[in-house]
């Protein structure tokens, strides 16, 4: 690890973040509670286009980044949209529009889907991150770099 005040490739980094669409509208911070984010460089807890941006900040910086969508968490992409049949879920479950759900997997992590649309007994789940297709603005402040 570099001793260094400046953030490279292998840097632990203490952050606080803000995670805005365009409009302003907030979608993640850790400032909601006060917890800054601990993470190491690589190990992928953001994205490489995320980490991009830390590199080369020092501590004590704030600084805002505008990630076009390509580059945020990508394009919403068609084969990720299920139509599944009713009988799936729980006859008592209510299913609305814009929920989002947790689906096992065959390797039993859990994945999340948002219910699109409820048409009788077809049920539409997306599977693309609820961001896909957003522009964000990432602002960052570095607590601390080791």
């Amino acid at each position: 690890m570099s001793s260094s005040n400046e953030v490279n490739a292998e840097s632990e980094v203490i952050l606080h973040f803000d995670l805005k669409l365009k409009d302003g509208s907030a979608v993640d911070s850790t400032r909601v509670n006060d917890k800054p984010a601990k993470m190491v460089m690589g190990d992928g807890s953001l994205t490489p286009n995320f980490e991009a941006c830390l590199i080369g900040l020092v501590k004590g910086q704030r600084k805002s980044f505008e990630i076009n969508a390509n580059d945020a968490f990508g394009m919403p992409n068609p084969d990720n949209i299920y139509h599944l049949d009713r009988t799936k879920f729980d006859a008592d479950e209510k299913l609305e529009e814009g929920m989002i759900m947790g689906f096992a997997q065959p390797d039993g992590s859990e994945l999340p889907g948002i219910i699109r649309s409820v048409a009788g007994q077809s049920v539409t789940v997306d599977f693309n991150h609820p961001l896909a297709g957003q522009d964000v603005i990432f602002d960052v402040e570095i607590i601390d770099v080791r």
